[in-house]
């Protein structure tokens, strides 16, 4: 009998599902699965339905408005780490490496170069105007400034990256 049942509602819970999914943003696969479910608990249950294919419809917009509604109130996390490969335990570990030896090679720098490069590399990115205060000199003066200082933080980077 659940044979016959199954046999006879598969075409038209393809055709329903087809049809509903769209909606939804499932696939027809996952609607059709879940109305299955819901047919072999209700066959336990309760027993078959009277009149199966209006029962196959109902269920099938049943699912339709649930997967809808948790669609609504289910909200996806920001992304798992093993998901973005920038987010790679590895990769944040050589990240992390890469802006201590940045930041020890700012250190050395000569002058005003260490204030400079600290308050550009600031994560709270502050206005050239800003830096400027902060530093007692001009705005004007301190793109001819920035640049001396990486001029130096190339020359004192470039045997290190070398040396890798």
């Amino acid at each position: 009998m659940t044979h016959d049942l199954v046999t006879a509602l598969r075409p038209l819970l393809t055709a329903e599902a087809s049809a509903e999914a769209y909606s939804t943003g499932t696939e027809p696969g996952d609607l059709e699965q879940a109305v299955w479910l819901r047919l072999l608990e209700r066959l336990d249950t309760e027993g078959p339905p009277l009149d199966p294919q209006q029962w196959l419809r109902r269920a099938v917009r049943s699912e339709v408005r649930r997967t809808r509604r948790t669609n609504r109130l289910e909200r996806p996390y920001a992304g798992e780490p093993a998901d973005d490969p920038d987010r790679d335990p590895e990769q944040l570990a050589l990240a992390a490496a890469r802006g201590r030896a940045l930041r020890e090679a700012v250190r050395r720098l000569p002058g005003r170069c260490p204030r400079l490069m600290e308050a550009l590399l600031s994560p709270e990115d502050p206005t050239y105007r800003e830096i400027a205060g902060e530093l007692g000199i001009s705005q004007g003066s301190l793109g001819p400034e920035r640049s001396r200082c990486l001029g130096c933080l190339r020359r004192l980077l470039t045997p290190e990256v070398a040396a890798r």
